[in-house]
């Protein structure tokens, strides 16, 4: 039997980081995930600062270490000078894959104008796809929603844990196999 799948979920937020906020961006994608995964797996949690070395180091440690297929983050993606999220993101990412950004910044303008102003994006270390998500709990699930169907198929192309999911409630799409002859 295949062990359980790691997926990493970081919330970026110097507030939360310091106790002041609740880490309510972070619950609510490990509730999603819970909601969508048939695929047992395990989470590995951090809350951080916006800060470059402590949201890069946490990435590398969740994707080298932890072997996290997935990973995603929570916050530090608009364009204030603390956002530093993607950044952090790209600097520890060997491909950078810009359609996850493209497809939830044009999920989130059917709600809000200023989605021009988000920057998530999404890239690749080793066999981990890394997914930035903004930090308000309704766009986190308009979001994820958005790019969510593409996200096991990505983890199976870079050799990640099988993520199957709820078919009633998410359905991912991978492309049909042909039969063997």
């Amino acid at each position: 039997m295949k062990p359980n799948a790691k997926i990493g979920v970081i919330n970026v937020s110097d507030r939360a980081s310091q106790g002041i906020y609740e880490d309510i961006p972070g619950k609510v994608c490990v509730a999603l995930l819970e909601e969508w995964l048939v695929t047992p797996f395990t989470v590995e949690y951090a809350v951080v600062p916006d800060e470059a070395d402590q949201i890069q180091s946490t990435l590398v440690r969740f994707s080298d270490e932890e072997n996290c297929s997935l990973i995603v983050t929570t916050g530090g993606t608009g364009p204030a000078e603390r956002d530093i999220t993607p950044e952090a993101t790209e600097a520890v990412c060997h491909k950078m894959l810009p359609g996850f950004g493209e497809a939830m910044r044009n999920a989130s303008l059917k709600f809000v104008p200023t989605a021009i102003l988000s920057r998530q994006t999404a890239g690749i270390r080793g066999s981990s796809l890394i997914v930035n998500l903004p930090g308000k709990p309704k766009a986190i699930r308009e979001n994820l929603e958005a790019v969510f169907p593409a996200i096991p198929y990505c983890v199976d192309l870079i050799g990640g844990a099988y993520l199957e999911t709820n078919e009633a409630v998410m359905k991912a799409f991978r492309p049909k196999q042909k039969p063997s002859s």
